[in-house]
């Protein structure tokens, strides 16, 4: 059975969404504090997190950006009063998969809970060794042949996306979905300046490139032979 964690401090509320998941097929455990919800979402059990960004104890954000720096990708679901554009682009940044303003409907929670498992599973591993590059996803390193790179978080997360899917070509709108986490297409060019700065560090002057523009279409890691 699909084993969900919710970390939600309002009894009530608690009551009522996990009735609602359990009607719906799913095992559900209940935390109410930061910290318990950090011991239990450690566990492998756990198939998807339920966050409120309001706890006792701290902010929710705080909870499900500390498991993304252990390398835990567990999706998470943040749920929060807080539902101003500022406040949804800032949960997805944190490393959200999906952001639901209160108040909502169960049945809305409910679809999203779906819509989040039903994205294909990718490796757990932490550590990615891909042609010449060696990703450390837990210690927050990568090298090429040897070489560091001085990558930052989001750099690194956009490389680890790109060297998971060698060959195939990742559009823009897929980056700014599964690395940024925008359920929408901002009006800037945040992937371009991205890629380029990753592309300088990557592909240093003389080596041959790993990261290669597709003219329309997006970009493509290619594995050297």
């Amino acid at each position: 059975m699909t084993h969900i964690l919710l970390i939600e401090d309002d009894a009530g509320t608690a009551s009522e969404i996990a009735l609602e998941l359990t009607a719906s097929g799913y095992d559900v455990t209940h935390c109410a504090l930061v910290a318990q919800g950090l011991h239990a979402a450690r566990s492998e059990g756990v198939d998807l997190l339920i966050v409120d960004r309001q706890l006792p104890d701290g902010e929710g954000l705080d909870l499900i950006q500390q498991l993304r720096g252990e390398g835990r990708r567990t999706p998470a679901l943040v749920l929060s009063a807080l539902g101003s554009l500022d406040d949804r682009v800032r949960g997805l940044r944190a490393g959200g998969d999906d952001y639901l303003p209160k108040p909502f409907a169960l049945i809305e929670l409910v679809a999203r809970v779906q819509a989040l498992l039903r994205r294909p599973n990718e490796s757990r591993d932490t550590r990615l060794f891909v042609g010449p590059l060696d990703l450390d996803l837990l210690k927050g390193t990568a090298t090429r042949a040897g070489r560091a790179l001085d990558l930052l978080p989001r750099e690194l997360k956009l490389l680890e996306y790109l060297v998971r899917r060698p060959g195939r070509i990742i559009t823009r709108s897929m980056l700014l979905q599964d690395v940024w986490g925008y359920s929408f297409e901002p009006n800037s060019n945040v992937v371009d300046v991205h890629i380029g700065r990753l592309r300088r560090k990557v592909d240093a002057e003389g080596e041959p490139q790993l990261i290669r523009n597709v003219r329309g279409q997006g970009y493509v890691f290619e594995i050297l032979g």
